[in-house]
């Protein structure tokens, strides 16, 4: 089983949680400064949300939330034999999270991962903001790339 991800740039965090929580009848999974995140059942969706004013309304990154860091290298094998250029990370802490995935990067610089979510992390070191936890798409700027 796995669930879509869309990581999306919001102009500000608490009217997002709020018109989200109301919309998919759910409240947040993780709320942390400037990040959130929903683990929706139906539709099943992992809506990430990332306080960037400088970019609102517009997609940060995509993925692919699955359960096992087996279906990681499943998938890193997939994307490799497919010929895409593949990025894998470890033990990654990032999204206030210590996570195993893969990146590649889609049609036009959009970034897609696929990955799983192996502990939770609440040190600050993991927050959305530190821009060296995921690679920043085209609409942001190094100095305002949120993590993944």
């Amino acid at each position: 089983m796995s669930r879509l991800q869309l990581a999306l740039n919001v102009s500000n965090l608490d009217e997002a949680v709020e018109f989200y929580t109301k919309f998919f009848r759910t409240q947040p999974s993780k709320l942390r400064p400037g990040y959130a995140n929903f683990a929706i059942d139906e539709p099943p969706l992992k809506l990430v949300l990332f306080e960037n004013p400088e970019a609102p309304g517009t997609i940060n990154h995509l993925g692919v939330e699955v359960f096992s860091t087996d279906e990681v290298k499943e998938a890193a094998q997939h994307l490799s034999e497919q010929g895409f250029v593949t990025d894998l990370e470890d033990q990654t802490t990032c999204c206030y999270a210590v996570q195993d995935k893969v990146w590649v990067d889609g049609p036009d610089g959009s970034r897609w991962e696929v990955y799983t979510v192996l502990a939770d992390a609440s040190d600050a070191s993991s927050s959305a903001s530190d821009d060296t936890c995921c690679t920043p798409v085209s609409v942001t700027t190094p100095e305002t790339a949120p993590c993944c």
